[in-house]
């Protein structure tokens, strides 16, 4: 008899339903075939619920989700919502009150998928980005004077922990080392302008570093990080960065991998519960129309199992989304698939219980 795991699931806005639904397809199959059961809990957490009782998260709403071994996401983002409400009232609330302080997003380009890098490959488009994921510019210190007026001051303060920071940095050896790839950690950073920030963050790295002989460490800025992810994504094998900058370059990751609809990504605690989200929107308007690429929400599925330690049934579904989209799929745009969103999850959960 397998391991049962306690799994929260948070469909989500917009098309984020239709997303989870086909995801969790795949994740069924891939535990019926593996030996292992996964049992779900749904919570109606976003937009609909939010305008219908004014409450983004009900109180005592982190520590129920704290049972749980993990939580699976769909989308977060309501049309009659003002931007940031729900996203800091449940994605960055959740991230900071479960303590995710990592995001673990892979960049990986599947044989068949379009990139816009001219003459790259999946041979080239293949490292993982570990961002810090509760302090920095995000941990939302600062504020306002004389709001409205000429004299107006709006501060925005990076707040960097040793804490923070030397476990950020720890995970990131530590995954580089079982990655076992080109054994390459870069820190990304800002150390020529962001003098006191980024000086905690290599003081860090290279400390840490000594602990990991076997670890190669490089150092780049982060506008020459953008620069070499388009030029030489090839150089790249597990960058570590703050918040911020893995916001932005994980987003530019996304399109050299070939665009939102197969990017999936991880808010990980290691000794607490993890979410796993697609990284596309909700994308509301293509809402019940049965055309959205759920690969994504399928992708953060397999992201979620080999967290669980499930590595085989992990790796079953990422070999079922390579065959889909290298065999099967025209495109990874909504509507363009030429498949609909529920054929597709057919599809991959298929090739799941036919694997070896």
């Amino acid at each position: 008899m397998g391991n049962t795991y306690k799994i929260a699931v948070i469909p989500g806005d917009g098309t984020g339903p239709e997303v989870i639904k086909e995801g969790v397809k795949v994740l069924d199959a891939a535990a019926s075939k593996f030996g292992f059961d996964l049992d779900m809990t749904w919570y109606d957490y976003g937009g609909d619920r939010y305008l219908k009782t004014g409450e983004v998260l009900p109180e005592g709403a982190a520590e129920d989700l704290k049972q749980y071994k993990a939580i699976y996401l769909g989308a977060i983002g309501h049309p009659d919502v003002k931007p940031g409400i729900l996203e800091k009232g449940i994605l960055l609330a959740l991230r900071f009150a479960l303590d995710q302080y990592i995001n673990l997003r892979p960049v990986i380009l599947y044989p068949g998928v379009d990139t816009p890098l001219k003459d790259k490959g999946p041979e080239d488009i293949n490292f993982v980005v570990v961002r810090e994921n509760t302090e920095g510019l995000y941990a939302g210190a600062g504020g306002v004077l004389k709001k409205g007026t000429p004299d107006e001051v709006a501060v925005q303060e990076s707040i960097n922990t040793r804490k923070g920071v030397e476990r950020c940095i720890r995970y990131a050896y530590e995954y580089c080392r079982k990655r076992n790839q080109k054994k390459t950690l870069t820190l990304c950073g800002k150390t020529n302008v962001l003098t006191f920030a980024f000086d905690l963050w290599e003081r860090a790295f290279y400390e840490i570093g000594e602990e990991y002989p076997d670890i190669k460490k490089e150092y780049a800025h982060v506008d020459a990080t953008c620069m070499w992810m388009v030029k030489n994504p090839e150089w790249f094998d597990v960058i570590v960065t703050d918040n911020m900058f893995g916001d932005i370059i994980t987003d530019l990751g996304a399109m050299i991998q070939g665009g939102m609809g197969i990017a999936a990504g991880g808010n990980i605690n290691p000794e607490g519960v993890s979410m796993f989200e697609p990284i596309g929107g909700s994308a509301p308007k293509y809402t019940g129309k049965n055309v959205i690429n759920p690969l994504a929400a399928i992708c953060a599925g397999q992201m979620m199992l080999d967290y669980l330690g499930e590595e085989d049934a992990a790796k079953a579904v990422e070999d079922a989304v390579k065959k889909a989209v290298s065999q099967d799929l025209k495109s990874l745009s909504a509507g363009k698939m030429g498949y609909s969103t529920t054929e597709v999850g057919d599809l991959v959960a298929g090739y799941v219980k036919e694997a070896s």
